[in-house]
């Protein structure tokens, strides 16, 4: 069993979460809690980097969810960095990968990011 390691940072995009290790029943509530202390302003961009998922079960898939579900409240949008293909399968298997916009890293989601329009005056 290899513990769960959650780090968040902010790109001009927006935040980014970084999980590494299993993604669990046990660990999934952690990342659950973390989700409302965010700093997710409208029109920006929430990433789950899941470079260093090493497992992940119905519960993560479960706060990948509860993930997107904050940031559309926020009128942000969501993107997952590094899938792992066991992950992408299961995405794929449920229908999620038509949910979720993938990117092979956080940098690339962060560059693929369109910041909104300015609001007209």
């Amino acid at each position: 069993m290899t513990q769960l390691t959650v780090r968040t940072r902010v790109t001009p995009a927006g935040p980014v979460i970084e999980l590494s290790g299993e993604l669990d029943d046990d660990s999934a509530p952690d990342v659950r809690t973390l989700l409302p202390r965010l700093t997710l302003q409208a029109g920006q961009q929430l990433v789950i980097d899941l470079t260093g998922i090493t497992f992940c079960d119905s519960s993560g898939i479960t706060v990948l969810i509860a993930a997107r579900n904050h940031a559309l409240a926020a009128r942000a949008d969501i993107a997952l960095a590094a899938v792992p293909d066991r992950v992408n399968r299961m995405l794929h298997i449920v229908g999620l990968d038509q949910v979720f916009p993938t990117h092979p890293t956080a940098q690339a989601a962060s560059a693929a990011w369109t910041p909104p329009s300015p609001a007209p005056e």
